[in-house]
């Protein structure tokens, strides 16, 4: 993810990028790999859906629930509208949600829609970073019926 990213256009075309999202998203499959597209808070949900309509669509969309850059961020809550929308359109669809996640909003992210959690500074900052994922696990499966 960057901030500018008209800024690396020439320097994508040169390494072969596409300006086609189908094309790209085609390449990216046929290497194995999971196309996915991050969306920061400011995003309007409904950017996404050509992304995710049709044969060429991607496989992941990230929720940002902090504004991306820095580590440590408040949680954003209302950020969850988003995955329960799209959680509602695309049922299978593989739902992240990044920043500001703790033991008080993986459930909240979890209920929401969201079936991966990245908890960088709640795992790396605990004593028991195996705990902390062990919880997370646990609140996606009891959101997901599992188990």
């Amino acid at each position: 993810m960057v901030t500018n990213p008209l800024d690396y256009v020439e320097q994508l075309e040169k390494a072969g990028a596409s300006g086609n999202w189908g094309e790209l998203v085609q390449r990216i499959k046929l290497k194995s790999m999971w196309p996915g597209v991050a969306l920061k808070p400011g995003t309007n949900i409904e950017e996404v859906y050509p992304l995710l309509d049709g044969e060429d669509s991607v496989e992941m969309v990230l929720i940002m629930t902090v504004d991306p850059g820095f580590g440590g961020q408040k949680f954003m809550p209302e950020m969850m509208n988003k995955v329960h929308a799209l959680r509602k359109k695309y049922p299978s669809l593989d739902i992240e949600v990044d920043g500001g996640l703790g033991p008080s909003t993986i459930d909240m992210a979890a209920s929401a829609g969201a079936n991966c959690i990245v908890a960088g500074s709640l795992v790396f900052g605990a004593s028991d970073p195996a705990h902390v994922i062990s919880l997370m696990r646990k609140s996606i499966e009891n959101a997901q019926g599992v188990g």
